[in-house]
């Protein structure tokens, strides 16, 4: 059976090992989750000239896709959600990467590609629908930098459906997070310090889910998980069908 087609914005990168000059990447355990799902994850270039994408040119080059994933990366521009002052602690900004990135978010979720956002990707969602952000968390006191712990999923909820658990062990690496909801989403997980690390979107014209933290750290030994990658790719498939 042919692989779904996953669009995977790529984030650009000044420097890497392998090569001479600057990139465009995708995580390699982002990609292997959806290779194992049975996906077929596909780096999308970032283009936004100006820090503003094209509406119509980013619908045409999505029309390809069977899904969307939104992965992590650095921090949204302040200005983005309507914040003048910039904190110190804010990194790795680039204009075009937000400009691609939100307009993704807005043409998927108006097409009704299955959508699953991480960390970043959940901020994207959020900024993309009017909502707001935390700039930071507080420092290492407060913040979720390389840490795994337990999140609380509501019951109904499609993550906690695609999970099969009610609780799970996240794998975290933010300083950031939502402060108002952008339009028409709900919360749909909290960690235990009430930091919002999963919403949903009621309503949606198809499958889509955000999460704050990062479940492709994990994917390859915890099959909750996993499980969130194969509910994904098993909505582009179903879509394809």
């Amino acid at each position: 059976m042919t692989r779904p087609l996953i669009a995977i914005p790529a984030r650009f990168s000044a420097t890497t090992s392998a090569l001479r000059f600057a990139a465009e990447v995708n995580a390699r355990k982002l990609i292997e989750a959806v290779w194992r799902a049975g996906g077929e994850p596909a780096s999308v270039h970032p283009h936004a000239p100006g820090g503003v994408a094209d509406p119509a040119e980013v619908a045409d080059r999505l029309t390809r896709f069977d899904a969307v994933l939104l992965p992590g990366g650095g921090d949204l521009a302040p200005h983005r959600y309507g914040d003048r002052e910039t904190h110190v602690s804010v990194y790795d900004v680039d204009d075009e990467q937000d400009g691609f990135d939100l307009e993704v978010a807005r043409q998927a979720l108006e097409a009704g590609l299955p959508l699953l956002a991480i960390c970043r990707g959940l901020q994207v969602v959020n900024t993309a629908l009017g909502g707001t952000l935390e700039q930071d968390m507080g420092g290492p006191e407060r913040e979720h930098r390389s840490v795994i712990h337990p999140v609380a999923l509501e019951p109904a909820s499609l993550v906690a459906r695609a999970t099969g658990a009610e609780k799970v062990e996240a794998s975290c690496f933010h300083h950031q997070r939502v402060d108002r909801l952008g339009r028409g989403l709900v919360v749909t997980a909290r960690a235990g310090d009430g930091t919002v690390e999963a919403v949903e979107r009621p309503g949606s014209r198809s499958w889509f889910t955000a999460v704050q933290w990062h479940p492709e750290d994990t994917a390859a030994e915890d099959s909750v998980q996993q499980a969130l990658f194969d509910a994904f790719v098993r909505a582009a498939r179903g879509r394809r069908s």
